[in-house]
């Protein structure tokens, strides 16, 4: 007679952090702001204002906006706070900067939202292959939030987890 075959992780009480859960659903638009420039490169303030009063910012609604310029334009720092103004009643979130930054503020607000009451007192595996590009800098905001409350935390799969943490 065959043994049967028993899944441990399945009836452990480990319990899986996934930062892919949270990743961003929105979509990301990265808007180049050199279009608003004179010859993409000066910025002109009466000509800059009328292009952005032109934009139709609607197209916008719930995406997430990356703003950046793609010229070597030296540009006033009112020029990203202005084109905010505009993005802000339509956008999801708007950064400037990449799209590792965009990444990172959306992780930052949502990590602070979780509940974390759940993984009390339990063994969590913060689970380290994704589909999704979660920067490494996320996993460091993560440990942070679960060391207060979980008896340990892994790295990794359940396979092969990395023990980083344990409480005294």
């Amino acid at each position: 007679m065959e043994k049967e075959i028993v899944n441990k992780v399945a009836n452990s009480k480990l319990e899986v952090f996934d930062l892919e859960d949270y990743f961003p659903k929105e979509e990301i638009v990265i808007l180049d702001i050199s279009k608003w420039l004179f010859e993409g490169f000066i910025l002109k303030e009466k000509e800059f204002r009328d292009n952005l009063n032109k934009e139709d910012w609607s197209t916008y609604k719930d995406k997430g906006v990356i703003l950046f310029c793609s010229t070597d334009a030296i540009l006033p720092a009112w020029a990203y706070i202005l084109i905010t103004t505009y993005l802000q009643p339509f956008a999801k979130q708007v950064v400037h900067g990449n799209s590792q930054e965009y990444i990172l503020l959306h992780y930052q607000r949502v990590l602070e939202t979780v509940d974390y009451s759940i993984y009390k007192d339990k063994p969590v595996i913060l689970k380290g292959c994704s589909k999704k590009a979660v920067p490494q800098s996320v996993y460091t905001l993560a440990i942070q939030k679960l060391m207060p409350v979980a008896k340990s935390v892994l790295f990794g799969e359940a396979c092969s987890a990395v023990p980083l943490y344990k409480s005294k």
